[in-house]
């Protein structure tokens, strides 16, 4: 239904930055159905390039999945001449997209090596209804902090909109810029990738004056580590089985590893 479709927009790098959703799965197609779109079939080696200057068109956030590997959303890095990633220690180098998987909406960037430690998947237990969880990115970069913003939230559903099966619903806010940014659970492992929101406004109109609160929803870690694999480039994996950490906690683990990514056209 077209009322259906225009629910979702993707978390766009700024307020007026335009994203792209990946198309839905059609019926009896499998997440695996199409391979990503593989721009390069080796990382370029970057050395120590300096960042575009000037002003950026739109900005997002990525995270570190490997050494010189940064991950974020396809609709982050869609029409970018020049891409810009800034590190925690304020160190601003140029990015190189090499390789994308539109449907998923995913994308792997190439960046210096040492420019900051692998975040860890989680590998188990399953993701739950009800499971904590932690976002951590750029959002409004520009109008609100220049730092990275930490929110809480749960999972929601186990699916997304329309029954989505790449995405879990979450309650945690998230802002347009958090797109690309890691979705956390209690022990710091990634779970997600932040990708889209409910369009509150656009449902307001449908129900005649109606809000929804925090409707947010993530990629899931296993079609993430999916698209990785397909790359050759598997994500680290480890249980979460310890002791649950404050958010506070979580932050510190994430800080040196999720990047603002700007964008320029």
């Amino acid at each position: 239904m077209r009322t259906a479709l225009i629910l979702v927009f993707a978390l766009a790098w700024c307020a007026s930055a335009r994203a792209q959703k990946p198309p839905a799965l059609a019926p009896g197609e499998t997440t695996d159905s199409k391979p990503p779109i593989l721009r390069s079939p080796t990382l370029p080696a970057l050395g120590n390039p300096a960042a575009p200057e000037g002003r950026a068109a739109a900005s997002g956030t990525g995270f570190m999945i490997g050494e010189g590997r940064l991950l974020t959303n396809n609709h982050v890095v869609e029409g970018c001449s020049r891409l810009a990633a800034r590190n925690a220690l304020g160190r601003r180098v140029v990015g190189q997209v090499v390789a994308t998987d539109p449907r998923r909406d995913l994308a792997l960037v190439a960046v210096p090596v040492g420019f900051g430690p692998t975040l860890v998947f989680r590998d188990s237990p399953p993701v739950r209804r009800g499971d904590t969880v932690v976002t951590y990115g750029f959002p409004l970069s520009g109008v609100l902090s220049s730092g990275p913003t930490l929110t809480t939230g749960d999972v929601s559903a186990l699916a997304g909109l329309r029954d989505n099966p790449l995405h879990f619903q979450i309650s945690a806010p998230v802002q347009p810029g958090n797109s690309g940014g890691p979705l956390l659970d209690a022990q710091g492992h990634v779970v997600g990738v932040i990708v889209s929101k409910l369009n509150a406004a656009r449902i307001a109109q449908m129900t005649g004056g109606d809000i929804p609160q925090n409707v947010n929803f993530a990629i899931k870690g296993p079609e993430v580590a999916s698209f990785l694999s397909a790359y050759n480039n598997p994500a680290l994996h480890q249980p979460s089985t310890g002791i649950d950490l404050k958010p506070a906690e979580i932050g510190e683990i994430a800080n040196p590893s999720v990047m603002l990514l700007q964008c320029y056209r």
